[in-house]
């Protein structure tokens, strides 16, 4: 529509609000919806008796209808000198009660405390886009003038989060209870907004409130749930906008391809409690008639899993599932849930508004689920770290029915960062041998059963391929029976790897760098490193260690590992950090290893062209490079040899594989290392995809 303000300013411009009622004429002008939609609301908070001072009327027929119905006290100011002169000469005779005034609602001419209501539809709205707000704060501070004590200040509004923050935050600050209502329209009517109209409600009180009254209702009649911030507040706006927006999305159907999700909160705390992702099949699949909504939720535990998480994962779950459309709900951490069938009550009410459209009303809508469990999750610990902030220490239990120990950043919570298989503390290996032919059991451990790490599990695929790397050393023949075998690995994590590298390959050193001092307590206290001679920590930055091991010579090693992750999400590249690729600090790689040594690398980059780029400053150094990648994941490991021969040196590495893969299995299974574990990895499986770069 041409009449729209082109900029926000317009919205609070007299000149354009002139041109405006001037261009449109008689025909009313209702932003956010009329009376009938609003009737409820407003009669619960503005009595029939009451003197209201309407905000902003414009051409709206609200003030008319209220009339109509009752309400003898209304005063309608406007800034625009056209729309008043309409609206009193179209009310003169059937509503010669009613009163409209140009008056500028920055600056009224009313006495204090003389109005019981002000109703405002929009004006908030148009006059916070001008000077950052300074027009509305201007507007509440003379309304907050104008009422009474006990008045209200009910406002109809989009809540854009600059705008209701302000206008909350100036009331909360003033002592006044506050009140939001989230009006959602009506499935199925394609006029209304995207996004939902909410009914701002402040109530003035004779001494300022010293705790804040926060409330949020749903629907006029909805039962309040109180906040204590402001904060709470404004993240139940925005699940409520952003449920809103994504089934407006829906209703005319996405493909595939989409990636439509949201949070929803906890009603009482704010907090996330579910993420819905909605993953519809393609079209032309032939489905079942009956096969036309299902909601699966994800075990708790599960929601990493390639299967979940992945945009590829999930559209071949939504195949395998067979149904028109599939949303898939994770529950989140730090959140209690009783079982299925509790889940299922609180998510059903919700989630059919996101059903595809021309679903029937009578379609029995079922919920799936692996073996019908949500699965188990523990929090053992929790902290701050001052490099990567707020972590949390978590048990779960794997779909293989497995138990599991996590370390997970809460600034990236669909990470793991590090994980480990947990074993009863008084289990043997023969024991488990045995329990393998049993049936797992579903029930988790008590939390005071003591439990282990097992120190010949690795659970991330990536260092499985690291570890099977070392045969291309010859680690494990005769040859190298004796000989020893030193490794430099620059990230810590749990420390999985590098235990696995100390109790299981012969007459290895490891030296690791790690360079947050939480990361390495942690490691300690709940994952069970245990440093020794064989295995040592060096805290610090890792490239300034590589700079400083170049500067002091005389030390080289015949490994050498970057398995670190880029905190900046911003990058195309999780891992490793950009500085770590380039040319200057692989060419020190390079000078630190032996003449047979090996320089391994753990990639994950999304983005082609910056892999491309990071292949180049690697082969620039290393003529030889193989690389294996990790099924189902963007990880790929970058075996890098100081060779000169390059490809033609890979080629003769390549058939002499399958012996040393022989050689290594066998070292790792016989070396003793005065526990029960034993080592699950099996090095000529890992090292059969290799491949030349």
């Amino acid at each position: 529509m041409s009449l729209l303000p082109r900029t926000a300013e317009e919205f609070s411009s007299a000149e354009y609000w002139e041109r405006f009622f001037k261009k449109r004429g008689e025909k009313a002008f209702e932003w956010y919806g009329d009376y009938n939609k609003l009737c409820g609301v407003l009669h619960k908070y503005i009595k029939v008796q009451d003197k209201v001072l309407v905000v902003g009327c414009g051409n709206s027929e609200l003030s008319e209808q209220m009339y109509d119905v009752g309400y003898k006290h209304l005063t309608n100011i406007d800034i625009s000198e056209t729309v008043v002169t309409h609206m009193n000469q179209r009310n003169a005779e059937r509503r010669p009660g009613l009163t409209f005034h140009q008056v500028d609602a920055t600056q009224t001419p009313y006495e204090d405390a003389s109005y019981q209501a002000a109703l405002d539809k929009g004006t908030l709205d148009a006059m916070a886009s001008e000077e950052k707000g300074r027009l509305a704060r201007n507007m509440l501070t003379e309304v907050g003038r104008v009422l009474s004590v006990g008045g209200r200040y009910v406002c109809v509004t989009l809540a854009q989060e600059s705008v209701i923050k302000m206008a909350v935050e100036q009331f909360v600050q003033l002592g006044w209870a506050v009140r939001l209502h989230c009006l959602q329209e009506e499935c199925g009517k394609e006029d209304t907004f995207a996004l939902p109209v909410f009914v701002l409600v402040c109530t003035k009180f004779r001494q300022p409130m010293p705790v804040p009254i926060l409330e949020m209702c749903l629907g006029e009649d909805g039962a309040p749930t109180r906040l204590t911030q402001v904060s709470e507040l404004l993240s139940a706006v925005r699940e409520h906008q952003a449920y809103s927006v994504l089934r407006k999305k829906l209703r005319t159907g996405t493909d595939a391809t989409s990636n439509l999700s949201l949070t929803l909160c906890h009603t009482k705390t704010g907090l996330p409690r579910y993420t819905v992702t909605v993953q519809d099949c393609p079209p032309g699949a032939k489905l079942p008639r009956s096969n036309q909504f299902a909601i699966f939720i994800v075990p708790q535990g599960s929601e990493t899993a390639w299967l979940y998480s992945s945009s590829e994962g999930r559209r071949q779950m939504a195949a395998s599932a067979n149904f028109r459309r599939l949303l898939i709900v994770t529950m989140h951490r730090n959140q209690e849930y009783v079982d299925m069938q509790a889940v299922q009550s609180e998510l059903s009410p919700l989630v059919m508004d996101l059903a595809p459209p021309g679903m029937p009303a009578n379609q029995q809508v079922p919920f799936l689920s692996v073996g019908g469990d949500l699965g188990w999750r523990e929090e053992v610990s929790r902290g701050v770290s001052e490099l990567s902030g707020e972590y949390c220490v978590e048990n779960v239990k794997g779909e293989d029915g497995e138990l599991y120990r996590r370390l997970v950043f809460l600034s990236n919570a669909a990470v793991v960062q590090s994980e480990s298989r947990l074993v009863l503390s008084n289990t043997t290996s023969s024991q488990k041998k045995k329990n393998k032919k049993k049936p797992k059991s579903t029930a988790p451990p008590a939390s005071s059963t003591p439990v282990s790490v097992d120190s010949g599990f690795l659970c991330c695929a990536h260092h499985e391929v690291m570890v099977a790397g070392l045969a291309i050393l010859g680690v494990g023949t005769e040859q190298m029976k004796d000989a020893p075998v030193s490794v430099l690995l620059v990230g810590l994590g749990g420390g999985g790897l590098p235990q696995f590298l100390r109790d299981f390959v012969p007459n290895i050193t490891v030296e690791v760098v790690e360079l947050d001092p939480v990361v390495l307590e942690v490691a300690k206290k709940w994952f069970g490193l245990r440093p020794d001679d064989h295995l040592t920590i060096t805290l610090g930055d890792g490239l300034e260690r590589i700079c400083a091991l170049k500067k002091e010579g005389g030390r080289l090693f015949d490994v050498i590992m970057f398995d670190v992750d880029n905190k900046d999400s911003s990058v195309g590249m999780s891992c490793p950090p950009a500085g770590f690729v380039e040319i200057s600090i692989l060419q020190k790689v390079c000078s630190l290893l032996t003449p047979r040594g090996i320089f391994m690398l753990n990639l994950v980059c999304r983005d082609s062209a910056l892999r491309k780029t990071v292949l180049e400053h690697v082969s620039g150094v290393f003529p030889t490079i193989l690389s294996r990648k990790i099924e189902g994941e963007v990880n790929e490991v970058l075996l890098c040899f100081r060779g000169e021969n390059g490809k033609s040196n890979a080629v003769h590495i390549l058939p002499s594989l399958n012996e040393a893969a022989k050689s290594l299995q066998s070292a790792l299974s016989s070396k003793r290392t005065g526990t029960n574990c034993s080592p699950h990895i099996d090095i000529a499986e890992l090292l059969k995809d290799l491949k030349v770069e």
